[in-house]
């Protein structure tokens, strides 16, 4: 007889940019983790003992993850008019991978508690010769980020360039804080 199968497609690893700046989520405090998906950022860090509130579009993408202690899951339009808001609700961090969507990059700084983390990674101009996306309103320019967050949020970390795992793509990455240092960098 033939193994099972699931209509479920494994589970991404944890970007390893989340991971490494992950720790620096002050302890305990809550997370919002916009454009979720499947959710390995939300698993990664309700595991580590911080509630999660997963947003996403895709009702569907948030069902694996509806019922699993830590996680609140949410389904929003990010791109609506008006735009979704987390309300009165500020985060000690805030993840976001594989998404851009610019007008929301004015708010985040707001969505932090003071001492809280922005961990942020997605695509940026000339990921278009290794694949998607290719269309220059989902591309990061050069500087992008630490343009949109330096005025408001402390630098940590940023990054730009090709990565070749988990597939070839260009890349742009920024981890900054509100308010004073994060207590300890990990290591790179």
């Amino acid at each position: 007889m033939p193994p099972a199968t699931t209509d479920t497609p494994p589970q991404a690893p944890p970007s390893p940019w989340v991971l490494r700046f992950a720790a620096l989520i002050p302890a305990g405090g809550p997370v919002l983790d916009l454009a979720t998906g499947g959710g390995r950022h939300a698993r990664l860090l309700a595991a580590r003992g911080h509630p999660v509130l997963a947003v996403d579009r895709d009702a569907e993408a948030l069902v694996d993850l509806a019922g699993r202690p830590g996680i609140a899951c949410e389904t929003a339009d990010l791109e609506a008019s008006p735009p979704w808001s987390p309300g009165p609700r500020r985060f000690a961090g805030i993840v976001v991978t594989n998404y851009l969507w610019r007008p929301l990059l004015a708010t985040l700084p707001g969505w932090l508690e003071p001492g809280g983390i922005l961990i942020y990674e997605t695509f940026a101009q000339g990921n278009e010769r290794f694949g998607r996306p290719r269309n220059p309103d989902f591309l990061l320019r050069p500087g992008e980020l630490t343009a949109a967050f330096a005025p408001a949020l402390r630098i940590v970390a940023y990054e730009h360039g090709a990565v070749a795992e988990p597939r070839p793509a260009v890349i742009q990455r920024i981890c900054a804080a509100a308010g004073p240092d994060p207590h300890i960098l990990p290591a790179a």
